[in-house]
């Protein structure tokens, strides 16, 4: 396999096992990575995962505020890769950058393109009830996911499956299909596939995206709760106070109360709530100021004391 001159993009944990196939394959003459953010209570400036994954393994490192400056865009053309590739970076390239080298820039992208183009298809395919989702790599061109297509790799999502789980999944598939669209670019046999069909934008999610709705169905909020977990996370107010929802369970009981009803609340029963068709059973959440705990465990000491009704 021909070892290509690369430069990287990438900030999260999801970026690091792509980097890490692609130093075994290639020469990685750069890593660029989003500057250091402050974090935990301390507020302490804290490295990306993949700039401190580059400095564990003596790779150099870049972290300009903004990509498209005309000095830092220099910068990247004296370095002169053969290739740039791109995961989850977190910044939009310029067309300038996108020419500098000589075999293009792939990116791998957490969804089967045409699919959820944007910057949380993970978190959509689950909030949205997807069934099937993947990881495609691609040539970037000057538009959001727009660019010609090379390999997919798709897996089920099952009814349960949190975004954690399905990160961790996709992480992994993303770095074998990193490797190998890198063969075939070697070898001359990787096929360039124009996008077609419909698409669904997958915008950047806020915390307000996690507000449950009661009043819809059951499915639609077990599926916010999966798909927002473990950031931002589904939450609910109870007396004022705002409740995370980490796990639910959907019963397929008809609801008879008004949605957001405690209907049930001990620890034989469970925590069931009413939703707009059927009862929901919260099974994990976390009080305010306290750790993620099973309802179960909750409800033991505090199954008494819930107000009536979520809002």
């Amino acid at each position: 396999m021909k070892r290509f001159r690369v430069v990287f993009m990438g900030t999260p944990e999801f970026a690091v096992p792509c980097l890490a196939a692609l130093a075994e394959r290639c020469e990685v003459i750069g890593v660029v990575t989003q500057p250091d953010k402050p974090r935990g209570r301390g507020q302490k400036l804290m490295p990306s995962p993949v700039k401190a994954w580059a400095q564990a393994h003596g790779l150099p490192v870049y972290q300009p505020e903004k990509i498209k400056t005309d000095a830092f865009t220099a910068e990247l053309e004296n370095m002169k890769p053969d290739l740039m590739v791109v995961v989850a970076f977190g910044q939009i390239l310029s067309q300038r950058i996108l020419d500098i080298p000589a075999y293009g820039c792939i990116n791998v992208h957490a969804s089967l393109l045409p699919r959820y183009r944007g910057a949380a298809p993970m978190q959509w395919c689950i909030i949205n009830g997807e069934k099937k989702t993947g990881v495609t790599t691609m040539f970037m061109d000057a538009g959001l996911d727009t660019g010609d297509m090379l390999l997919r790799s798709e897996m089920d999502i099952g009814p349960d499956m949190t975004l954690e789980e399905l990160h961790d999944a996709l992480r992994d598939k993303g770095a074998q299909l990193l490797a190998d669209t890198l063969e075939k670019l070697s070898d001359g046999t990787l096929v360039r596939i124009p996008q077609q069909g419909d698409s669904n934008y997958a915008p950047m999610l806020t915390k307000q995206t996690g507000h449950i709705d009661w009043s819809q169905k059951a499915e639609a909020i077990h599926n916010l709760v999966r798909g927002l977990n473990s950031w931002p996370g589904a939450y609910t107010v109870l007396d004022g106070k705002t409740y995370k929802i980490w796990r639910t369970r959907t019963t397929g009981k008809a609801a008879e109360a008004a949605p957001g009803t405690i209907v049930r609340a001990d620890r034989k029963g469970g925590l069931l709530v009413a939703a707009g068709d059927e009862l929901l059973e919260i099974t994990e959440l976390q009080a305010p100021g306290r750790k993620k705990m099973r309802a179960a465990d909750y409800l033991n000491g505090h199954g008494a004391a819930l107000p009536a009704r979520f809002c």
